[in-house]
């Protein structure tokens, strides 16, 4: 019988740590996945893990250092040492300093550096979220930037912070004890972790009402008894504003939270008086009737809760946005309550020490000073990434030399490539840290293969449980974790001591005033040691429980609930969660809807993980052509069909993709695959990069996230190449 043994995913690059049955086939190698109910989050895999041994040992991983040989924007290299790739890095670094001075080197995390040691150890001093790295902080630079700044950080940190106080990992949704549940603008069908799912199935069989607000319509729209309520793309914080006025309107909100513990309510109420249901009904196309009837149902409901994760973010407003559906669940009584949206009581949770991670050399020097300062506060003084192309094709304000990306694929995440390109084009010198070749990596002079977290001894933290994550095969050809390749490239740089030398030192500092240690942990059969959980409380701003001074209130400058947010307001910005129409919409932009008729959201077609999948079998099995979301009455005015061939097209550029023609979309919307424009996969996913579509200088002001999500597109199907003829000269002016 081959060989199993319990163990921790290894794929997943946002690491929630599913527990996992590895079976190993009779050569040793990981054959396959199944769930391991026994460990924490094993109950249920996503589809990524019947993709495991295509993924580990695919042909397309990279297995050892690279040099470049050809030109630039070309996958042309020879093998190296890693001796000789960190002589050649460390030459560069110190070229780079002498020359321009440290601040002139940059760093870029992404979704590939989420293994949790990784994030451990090199999360920015005094930041709440680790999507950057702090390798770069003893070599003096101050400009590190991560995957948060256009990604999760809005949801994730920012609005739950400027609002009550806290991260949105630090609430949850009771959905066990809910009666009534929103999953607005997130589809947990197809979400990592994938338990969530499971759960709104079970709530839906159990009597729930589940309410989805989305252009779409997913999988948790089709439950029983489920509704679905098509909105315009970014106008849903017209809709929790409008959901607000009915019930202050009504006096149906929780007066004596309201009178004790908000900041800001009045001028709130005064503001969404112009959020009636006729005018709500307008902006977001929701009918005014529905409209009413969903507020009654927020009011009524025993306990009502919401499932939410980064669809909100993608426009001119998404902080605020997000914000807003805060306030209304605050506003309804629906906040801290059994079945509502509740607090994870502090006691309850295992908190890691954060003593030994770096703060930033200083925000003020870095190339992002002066911008984004709510996102640079929350974020350890991260300057934002989207200043980079500024920065080294401008010199604004000063130019960045040289970069590292690591496990991140820049061209085909963000807006405008070609920009991006061009930036690279000025770079004296750059290195790709990831497990396979990017579209990036055509643009360094270093590539360094990386590790799947099943070839790394580690461990796994999941807020009242930490687990040792046991390696489950030795690394494939001369790949390292980053983690080690980070840690040997700051002893390379002679300040190695600034970092934990291994996973094993690492948790030992992270385990500091935990009464938790590695032995604790290793006499368990899953290798985890859980905190017991205490009886549950409510309304926990009353007892103190929310404050780490233990006085009531919220942990924000007020001590309320901030509806009205102080710290937005002496950065700048407006205070309350007030909606602005985004930059490109039929509303601001009347005169381009005759072009540019339909709106664009971008985003995965699962399984995937944006452009990391493209050479797997299994994804290209699935998905061999990146497609085009369109409803049934915009096809059939365009003449196109399932599998057509069709141009999308913004003002900004054009892409080709295969329509997918389905009454999952509401009319006037068009969803597009992201992730194409890479090195790998078909002809046409290379030739597909969806963000030729959109657009770097739109984006939400406060977080400085890009535009994803509202943008105005046309779709056509792809006319028959035409014979090439050279034109008659006889014809004259008549030709």
């Amino acid at each position: 019988m081959a060989e199993q043994k319990p163990g921790i995913c290894g794929l997943c690059f946002h690491s929630p740590g599913c527990g996992v049955i590895v079976h190993f086939d009779d050569d040793g190698k990981i054959d396959r996945l199944t769930p391991d109910p026994g460990a924490p989050m094993g109950e249920v895999l996503c589809p990524m893990a019947a993709s495991a041994k295509q993924i580990i040992y695919s042909d397309a991983r990279i297995k050892q250092p690279l040099k470049r040989k050809g030109p630039k924007g070309k996958l042309d290299f020879e093998p190296i040492s890693w001796d000789a790739a960190f002589d050649i890095i460390a030459q560069k670094m110190d070229s780079v300093r002498a020359k321009y001075g440290p601040q002139a080197l940059g760093f870029y995390a992404g979704t590939g550096s989420y293994e949790r040691a990784f994030k451990d150890a090199f999360q920015l001093g005094g930041s709440h979220i680790y999507l950057a790295s702090s390798i770069l902080f003893p070599y003096g630079s101050p400009n590190t930037f991560g995957v948060g700044s256009p990604c999760y950080t809005s949801l994730g940190v920012l609005a739950p912070q400027l609002t009550c106080g806290c991260l949105h990992t630090e609430m949850f949704s009771d959905l066990d004890n809910s009666d009534l549940i929103f999953v607005w603008g997130t589809d947990p069908s197809t979400s990592t972790p994938p338990a969530m799912f499971g759960r709104l199935v079970r709530a839906a069989h159990e009597g729930a009402r589940i309410i989805v607000i989305d252009p779409r319509q997913t999988a948790s729209a089709k439950l029983p008894g489920s509704l679905w309520v098509p909105i315009r793309p970014g106008s849903d914080g017209a809709l929790a504003l409008g959901l607000c006025h009915i019930l202050i309107r009504e006096n149906l909100i929780d007066q004596a939270f309201v009178k004790e513990w908000t900041f800001g309510y009045e001028a709130f109420a005064e503001y969404v008086k112009a959020f009636t249901p006729e005018i709500v009904a307008g902006i977001t196309g929701v009918p005014r009737d529905l409209i009413m009837e969903l507020a009654q149902e927020i009011a009524d409901a025993e306990g009502a809760s919401y499932v939410m994760y980064t669809g909100l973010e993608y426009t001119k407003s998404g902080v605020q946005n997000i914000r807003a559906v805060m306030v209304l669940w605050a506003l309804a009584g629906q906040l801290d309550v059994e079945g509502g949206r509740c607090f994870v009581p502090h006691e309850n949770q295992i908190h890691l020490s954060k003593d030994h991670q770096i703060a930033s050399p200083g925000f003020d020097r870095s190339i992002g000073a002066g911008h984004f300062p709510v996102y640079a506060h929350f974020c350890g003084g991260e300057p934002h990434a989207n200043r980079l192309p500024k920065s080294i094709l401008e010199g604004d304000p000063y130019k960045i030399h040289g970069l590292f990306i690591l496990g991140a694929s820049i061209l085909t995440a963000w807006p405008n490539p070609i920009l991006w390109q061009k930036a690279f084009d000025a770079l004296d010198f750059l290195v790709s840290i990831d497990l396979q070749l990017t579209r990036d990596a055509a643009w360094a002079d270093i590539v360094l293969p990386a590790t799947t977290a099943f070839e790394q001894s580690s461990y796994c933290f999941y807020g009242n449980a930490v687990r040792l994550r046991e390696k489950m095969i030795e690394p494939v050809g001369q790949s390292k974790p980053c983690f080690t390749i980070l840690t040997e490239l700051a002893q390379k740089l002679g300040y190695g001591e600034k970092f934990p030398a291994n996973e094993t030192a690492l948790l030992d500092l992270v385990l500091k005033d935990t009464g938790i240690t590695r032995a604790d942990m290793e006499q368990d059969e899953r290798l985890t040691v859980r905190k017991p959980a205490e009886p549950m409380t409510y309304r926990k701003w009353e007892t103190g429980h929310l404050r780490t001074d233990g006085k009531p209130g919220f942990e924000t400058p007020s001590g309320k609930f901030e509806i009205k947010s102080q710290l937005l307001e002496q950065m700048g910005y407006e205070g309350l969660p007030k909606y602005e129409e985004s930059f490109e919409t039929p509303v601001s932009q009347p005169l381009l809807a005759n072009r540019f008729p339909l709106i664009l959201g971008t985003g995965p077609f699962k399984p995937d993980m944006k452009s990391c999948l493209r050479a797997i079998p299994d994804f290209i099995e699935k998905y061999p052509d990146p497609m085009v979301q369109m409803n049934p009455q915009d096809a059939s005015d365009r003449q196109i069909e399932t599998g057509d061939t069709v141009v999308v097209k913004t003002p900004r550029g054009f892409v080709e993709m295969r329509a997918d023609v389905t009454e999952n979309v509401m009319k006037g919307f068009v969803y597009a695959s992201v992730g194409g424009g890479g090195p790998l996969g078909s002809e046409s996913w290379r030739k597909a990069n969806v963000n030729v579509l959109t657009d770097l200088e739109q984006f939400d002001p406060i977080s400085g996230f890009p535009v994803y999500k509202t943008l105005m597109c046309q779709v056509k199907k792809k006319r028959r190449m035409r014979t090439i003829v050279v034109q008659d000269p006889s014809l004259g002016c008549v030709g």
